[in-house]
């Protein structure tokens, strides 16, 4: 068995174990990742390395629950952020991901607003499996009611998302409808598949299910998704506010096309690690 140094974090419950291989020569295969993502055992949404790097102060690697890496995780980057900026005592820090290149800023104790970059719409990219309306993909849903909703707005922010505006979510069986929706054709990536009311133009209310990582407290690149989503159809300003079920992520796209992500994060716990 082998012992690690790592930091426990989350994002509005949407946690993290973080590896600092700055400091320490850390290599985990992928059994090693879901079993330390196993909530049996310390348990994560995601797990994060944070690297050296010549362009940035540091540069991020994630990996969801199920040992998959993915690009982008907005909650993952506020954490690092606030971690390496207490660590520096600077109130502003620049990540890089494979996603681009991420500035963090602290406005209080434990806020933090990051630019996530530009939402990308070309299907392409998204990826979606050939080019269709991203806008409105026709994919039908069903409630608890049996009422069809046929819809489906799909963008990339890092990461494939695809995201429903309902009248009521708790007619919506999330845990149900996400993992169909997460493996849908239209997806070669598979993708994370949010439910959103809008309780007015100002606030958003959203559940979850986030690829590879199944149900889950809060998303970052899901809130900035639905936000972007959501102003292009009208149903909301570019400025919103999106609520979890454990707090609210403040969404500004702004009119130069860039996502400003700001919510609080919880205090750092040095844990230890054994696989």
């Amino acid at each position: 068995m082998t012992e690690f140094n790592a930091i426990k974090m989350d994002g509005l419950g949407n946690d993290f174990i973080i590896f600092d291989r700055r400091k320490e020569l850390i290599s985990l295969n992928q059994d090693q990742i879901i079993k330390i993502s196993d909530r049996k055992n310390v348990g994560c949404d995601q797990v994060i390395f944070i690297n050296d790097d010549k362009k940035s102060d540091a540069f991020l690697e994630f990996y969801n629950s199920d040992g998959g890496e993915i690009d982008a995780c907005g909650n993952g980057s506020r954490c690092v952020a606030y971690l390496l900026m207490k660590e520096n005592k600077n109130k502003k820090i620049s990540l890089r991901t494979k996603a681009g290149i991420l500035d963090a800023e602290l406005n209080s104790e434990n806020l933090v607003t990051i630019n996530m970059g530009q939402p990308v719409f070309d299907w392409e990219k998204i990826p979606l499996i050939k080019e269709m309306n991203n806008k409105n993909l026709k994919i039908k849903i069903i409630n608890d009611d049996q009422k069809e909703i046929i819809g489906g707005f799909s963008l990339s922010i890092g990461n494939p998302h695809l995201i429903f505006f309902v009248e009521d979510l708790a007619k919506f069986n999330i845990e149900n409808i996400g993992p169909k929706l997460e493996n849908h054709t239209f997806f070669p990536e598979k993708c994370n598949v949010t439910l959103a009311y809008v309780q007015n133009r100002k606030h958003l209310k959203v559940k979850v299910w986030e690829r590879g990582a199944g149900l889950t407290k809060a998303c970052g690149t899901a809130a900035c998704a639905t936000g972007v989503a959501g102003a292009i159809q009208n149903f909301n300003e570019r400025n919103v506010n999106v609520e979890f079920q454990n707090g609210i992520l403040n969404i500004d796209w702004k009119e130069n096309n860039y996502i400003h992500m700001t919510g609080k994060v919880s205090e750092i716990k040095k844990i230890i690690v054994r696989t």
